[in-house]
């Protein structure tokens, strides 16, 4: 176990997170929910979220960061049911504020990877992994690593909450392709706690399978025909 990676890892995490339920509390500010806003989420300081969610936020993602090299966690971002009921495709913006957010971040990883490239800081890698998207020397390589795992984890977060399971984003954001009646009964199926643990169990299974085929793709996009698999 590599304890500066375990760090690294939990500390991209807790940055990439804390974007995607800013992102959240944001959307739904401006959707004219103030809940998130009380409770300090509109902010990128990790504070508030780590206050809501102490287990999802601190104790599992650095649990899981030590023992198995990978963080897992979790975190919410509040609203009124209400409001929730009464505007529903205002709640389909806000599940897909958090998403585009961290798809931002993937952007940004890769105008940088490859403006680095340009600019001779970086060159191409002979093999890629997922902290390990380009090669560096000296003081860059440790910010080459940075710029991989922020790449990669907000990859898979782009990726696991575009599945339209509950309770992941994807199921919320199916609702802008409703009418707003639809959507409204469509929101109080979901909500049902059992189709929440169907859609992690479902999710669960589809993930890896899904990111790797991602992953590979976009890899060769970036390298263009490298041929990576």
């Amino acid at each position: 176990m590599n304890v500066a990676y375990a760090l690294a890892w939990y500390f991209v995490f807790v940055l990439s997170v804390t974007i995607h339920e800013a992102a959240h509390a944001w959307a739904a500010k401006k959707g004219g929910d103030l809940t998130a806003y009380a409770g300090g989420q509109v902010s990128l300081n990790p504070l508030p979220h780590m206050r809501r969610e102490p287990w999802g936020m601190v104790a599992i993602p650095l649990i899981s960061s030590f023992l198995i090299g990978w963080p897992f966690g979790y975190a919410r971002t509040p609203y009124d049911p209400v409001w929730a009921q009464n505007h529903p495709r205002k709640v389909a913006w806000m599940a897909a504020a958090g998403p585009a957010a961290n798809l931002l971040l993937v952007i940004l990883c890769v105008i940088i990877i490859k403006l680095g490239i340009l600019a001779v800081f970086f060159a191409e890698p002979h093999s890629v992994n997922m902290h390990h998207m380009v090669d560096a020397q000296g003081k860059l390589a440790g910010f080459a690593i940075f710029i991989s795992m922020m790449f990669t984890l907000n990859l898979i977060l782009v990726i696991l909450n575009i599945i339209p399971l509950p309770p992941l984003d994807g199921s919320g954001i199916i609702s802008l392709f409703m009418s707003e009646k639809v959507a409204r009964a469509y929101n109080r199926v979901i909500s049902n706690p059992v189709f929440g643990l169907v859609g992690l169990l479902l999710a669960w299974y589809a993930f890896t399978p899904l990111f790797e085929l991602i992953f590979v793709r976009v890899i060769n996009i970036i390298y263009w025909n490298a041929g990576f698999q």
